[in-house]
């Protein structure tokens, strides 16, 4: 089994919130997914805040549709892939998709 990070990729402008309704049904949803996945899940993870970047130019606030995290374990990037098929996200929530990488090792010196 290997890890992978999931991010959660929105499509809201920074500060806008689905309506009251949405968030419960959204919400509810999202708790039966953690439920049904809990096998799967290494780490819950959970929302992201404001975006730094910091490179050889400095730091700048910058913007970014990255919504949230979590990390899960599958037997492959395909099976971890699907996972998240139908997930609440964007089925419910006004969320884009969600992206899943593999987490590798850290490269160790020769």
């Amino acid at each position: 089994m290997k890890n992978y990070l999931g991010i959660y990729i929105g499509r809201m402008e920074p500060g806008e919130r689905p309506d009251q309704a949405t968030m419960v049904r959204g919400m509810t949803a999202w708790h039966k997914w953690m439920a049904d996945h809990a096998a799967s899940v290494v780490t819950s993870g959970g929302p992201l805040g404001k975006t730094k970047k910091i490179g050889n130019d400095g730091i700048a606030d910058i913007r970014n549709r990255m919504t949230g995290y979590i990390i899960v374990q599958a037997d492959s990037h395909e099976a971890a892939a699907k996972l998240f098929e139908g997930h609440p996200h964007f089925s419910i929530f006004p969320g884009d998709s969600v992206e899943v990488m593999e987490c590798l090792p850290i490269p160790s010196l020769p």
